[in-house]
């Protein structure tokens, strides 16, 4: 048999078999969530469906499906039905480059555990991994603001277009911190491979959340706003918007929007893991122990996605993009020209410095957080305690 077609049924195999366990998380997930957020409310959550209630993520899939689609009679007949696709699929292809566990040797063969990974066969036939892994899964996450911004125009529902603006201009005020969070990262590493971030950190024998803890913090604020997740869910404010974008939705369309956050949830965890833990790498070269290594990080992300949506109130829109541009953002670029500038002059005490100013930079920021907070509450409520207290003709000038 020819080696491309070996080469080929391996990868197909790898990328059924990775796919299936992505997709897999989608119920767990759900479960957990339901899970965790009763016990943090002090209530039971489901116990009703199998043991545990872990067959009740089963028992929704099927009402999901089984329940009327119906398509309101002004959506555009084109658009409405392939936006929950367009959400969806960039999300499930983003995992492709991420490496889940190190490299396989199977007779003369070996290979990474990654669908995008390296490849050697007999006869030197060898395949490299994609050199720009990271850009592509980022560009492939951010296509989902089409979805998202398509669905609510063509359901012909003011609240659903209105949440469809809102989710476009939060994705793509935070998709310029999380790219930026992420290059600290890559300077450390210098390679844009992903195995090669997870090399460089065990060869420096520390993870990267350490001398990196200000990208990690900035890349945990954007991941959230950019998958919609409390307290980031502005598109979805059911309080203002009924559902958002995808008010109109039923039956297993509605179903793939619910998919594609939990997918998008994942990867972002994933990324997380690469880049800032150490990704598949443990203390031992066993192979088959690096992938549960690995999701078992994955699940501790996971869980802190679950338990900030229990804990944190939702904020106001206005402080969601003042967070996006006044703090993320610039907060990223002092941290990026710090890396590249410690890289430059002091590369052998690089992760001492860069820690030190990790802290100090954290610092700084909370501070100045907690202040403007605290400043524009106290506008807030002077401004409403004058409009209600004053004269109408000082009212006026205030």
């Amino acid at each position: 048999m020819p080696e491309i077609v070996i080469f080929l049924l391996i990868k197909l195999v790898m990328t059924i078999v990775i796919f299936a366990l992505w997709m897999t998380m989608v119920p767990f997930m759900i479960w957990l969530e339901r899970k965790v957020i009763a016990d943090i409310q002090i209530r039971i959550g489901p116990n009703r469906v199998g043991p545990f209630g872990l067959l009740q993520p089963i028992a929704d899939a099927l009402k999901l499906i089984m329940k009327e689609d119906i398509t309101p009679a002004k959506a555009d007949k084109l658009i409405y039905p392939i936006a929950p696709a367009l959400l969806m699929v960039p999300a499930l292809l983003a995992i492709a480059v991420i490496p889940i566990g190190g490299m396989v040797t199977i007779g003369e063969r070996s290979f990474t555990l990654q669908i995008m990974g390296e490849y050697r066969g007999p006869n030197g036939f060898f395949v490299p991994e994609l050199d720009a892994g990271i850009l592509l899964s980022l560009a492939l996450s951010s296509l989902g603001v089409y979805g998202v911004v398509l669905a609510g125009w063509s359901s012909a529902n003011k609240y659903s277009l209105l949440g469809g603006m809102r989710s476009s201009a939060q994705m793509l005020s935070y998709e310029l911190p999380l790219g930026v969070a992420l290059v600290g990262p890559l300077l450390l590493a210098s390679s844009l491979r992903l195995n090669e971030v997870v090399n460089a950190q065990s060869n420096f024998g520390i993870w990267f959340i350490i001398p990196q803890f200000v990208g990690f913090i900035i890349f945990l604020m954007s991941g959230t706003a950019e998958v919609n997740r409390a307290p980031f869910d502005l598109p979805e404010a059911e309080q203002e918007l009924i559902g958002g974008y995808h008010t109109e939705y039923s039956s297993f369309r509605f179903a793939m929007f619910f998919m594609a956050e939990y997918l998008n949830m994942v990867t972002i965890s994933a990324l997380a893991v690469t880049f800032f833990l150490g990704g598949y790498r443990l203390f031992t070269d066993i192979v088959w122990l690096q992938p549960i290594w690995f999701a078992l990080k994955l699940m501790l992300f996971l869980y802190l996605f679950v338990w900030i949506r229990g804990t944190w109130p939702r904020v106001r829109y206005d402080q969601l993009m003042a967070l996006g541009w006044k703090v993320s953002l610039p907060l990223a670029l002092v941290n990026l020209a710090i890396t590249a500038i410690v890289l430059a002059y002091v590369p052998k005490r690089a992760v001492l410095v860069l820690t030190i100013t990790s802290i100090v930079l954290i610092t700084i920021a909370y501070y100045g957080s907690s202040y403007n907070i605290r400043r524009s509450t106290d506008m807030t409520a002077r401004s409403g305690y004058a409009r209600r207290h004053l004269p109408e003709s000082e009212e006026t000038r205030i």
